[in-house]
């Protein structure tokens, strides 16, 4: 009795056993995605910096190429994906108001709109909108931390895109 018992746990638990325990996230991209392109993106947002455009765009391809197995097609349009977009917002608002209608602390927001194209398994267009922010201290001058925040920003910007591209959520 104990032996059947025994016998009918072990045949339970192996057919729930994993067939292979991997380190390494395949991610759900289809196979037949190859490479990528990025178009630089487009400009829409008074006062944003003028380089700033081409700086998230280079690091949209380092962040694709670094994180996903797909390679870069130098021919803007090509590739099985292809992505572009429009920088919408950009803008420093006061948050954190304190007496005297006074802020401690100054928001710099930046929202991008992403259309992505899918050429294989099947012609597909994906759509996104990354909103993103960074608080910093009022009395610090915005040219001085700016660097810093477009950095910290730019990183969520793409970790966005990639997990649009890896799940497609």
């Amino acid at each position: 009795m104990k032996f059947l018992l025994f016998l009918s746990i072990a045949l339970l638990l192996s057919a729930c056993w994993p067939s292979s325990v991997s380190f390494i996230d395949n991610g759900s991209m289809p196979e037949e995605w190859k490479t990528f392109s990025v178009r630089t993106l487009e400009n829409n947002a008074p006062n944003t910096p003028i380089s700033y455009a081409p700086q998230l765009s280079e690091q949209l391809k380092d962040g694709i190429q670094n994180n996903t197995r797909l390679l870069l097609n130098p021919e803007t349009g090509k590739g099985e994906v292809y992505v572009e977009g429009k920088i919408n917002t950009y803008s420093v608002t006061p948050v954190a108001i304190q007496e005297g209608d006074n802020s401690a602390q100054n928001r710099l927001t930046i929202s991008v709109q992403f259309t992505i194209f899918v050429s294989a398994p099947k012609e597909e267009k994906m759509n996104l909108t990354s909103t993103r922010f960074v608080d910093f201290d009022s009395n610090t001058d915005l040219a001085t931390v700016e660097r810093t925040l477009l950095e910290e920003i730019n990183t969520q910007i793409v970790q966005d895109v990639i997990n649009k591209l890896l799940s497609n959520w």
